[in-house]
């Protein structure tokens, strides 16, 4: 209880230091310090590095009450720490140790494996990989080629467009993208990728289960809200949920794989040369 109202009461008072009229003045009028936790200052010339230049005055003086509260309350708990903690408690050498060990490992790792990673993945080696892991591929939800429009129902353009979008004749799907662009509130192709339904469901606000009920057998679905508004997909080919994904969805992710499988082979190299170097010249010995 008495370490709770210590920190209650010291956070109290900076907390009514920030918000005084006095302080806030002080941000812009003269005063080099402005807060003050113990024998630790904090200097306006330190706020002027983390505020924003060409801010509003409003903005200015909340950002730095924000920035105080948070400097304060670190050195509050410090403080604290400082007068609960035991000399043992308080001796981080050791974890400061090994965190210095660890980060200069990572370095290195990154300098030697940033040397020598090849990142060059050719089409036979991911379509090889693709072949020889078909089920990583499986999608958990459909993956779809899609288009979406939103559009305003009395739009003279609507019908027109619909009427297009679904034909295989080029200039007819080149004539209803430029419909669309031009008139439509909102209009978005995934016509030469794949994509995951999810982000087709959140056009519609929905998730991407009831969406799939509303797919009709020619692969539209269509939303019209109150305020005349009406939503529009064309689905012109699905990959099914639990199927195999197409290599070229895949591809990027394959690409990822491969790669990191080259970083960690030759962390591995690394460590195992390293050990192997240590031995041979006597410095690495087992009793």
């Amino acid at each position: 209880m008495r370490q709770a109202g210590h920190i209650a009461l010291i956070m109290m008072i900076v907390l009514t230091a920030c918000v005084s009229c006095r302080t806030i003045s002080s941000f812009f009028t003269g005063g080099e310090v402005v807060a003050e936790v113990g024998k630790t200052k904090l200097y306006r010339s330190d706020l002027d590095k983390v505020i924003p230049k060409g801010i509003s005055r409003e903005d200015s003086v909340r950002l730095s009450i924000q920035y105080i509260n948070s400097w304060a309350s670190d050195l509050v708990y410090l403080t604290i720490a400082e007068e609960q903690l035991s000399k043992a408690e308080k001796d981080v050498s050791k974890e400061l140790e090994d965190y210095r060990k660890s980060l200069l490992k990572y370095r290195y790792e990154q300098l030697f494996v940033n040397e020598r990673l090849d990142t060059a993945v050719s089409h036979d080696l991911l379509d090889e990989y693709y072949s020889a892991h078909q089920d990583k591929f499986r999608m958990k939800r459909p993956l779809v080629k899609a288009r979406y429009l939103c559009i305003a129902s009395d739009s003279p353009t609507l019908e027109p467009i619909r009427k297009r979008m679904t034909s295989e004749v080029t200039e007819d799907i080149v004539e209803a993208d430029s419909l669309a662009f031009s008139s439509a509130i909102k209009f978005t192709t995934w016509e030469d990728q794949w994509q995951d339904i999810v982000v087709l469901a959140r056009e519609f606000s929905l998730d991407y289960v009831t969406l799939m009920t509303m797919i009709d057998r020619k692969g539209w679905v269509e939303h019209k809200d109150t305020a005349g508004i009406v939503r529009l997909a064309y689905i012109r080919e699905m990959n099914a949920e639990n199927e195999v994904a197409p290599i070229e969805y895949c591809a990027p992710m394959i690409r990822d794989m491969i790669i990191s499988a080259r970083k960690q082979a030759l962390v591995n190299s690394l460590e195992q040369d390293l050990l192997k170097d240590a031995r041979e010249n006597g410095k690495f010995v087992i009793y």
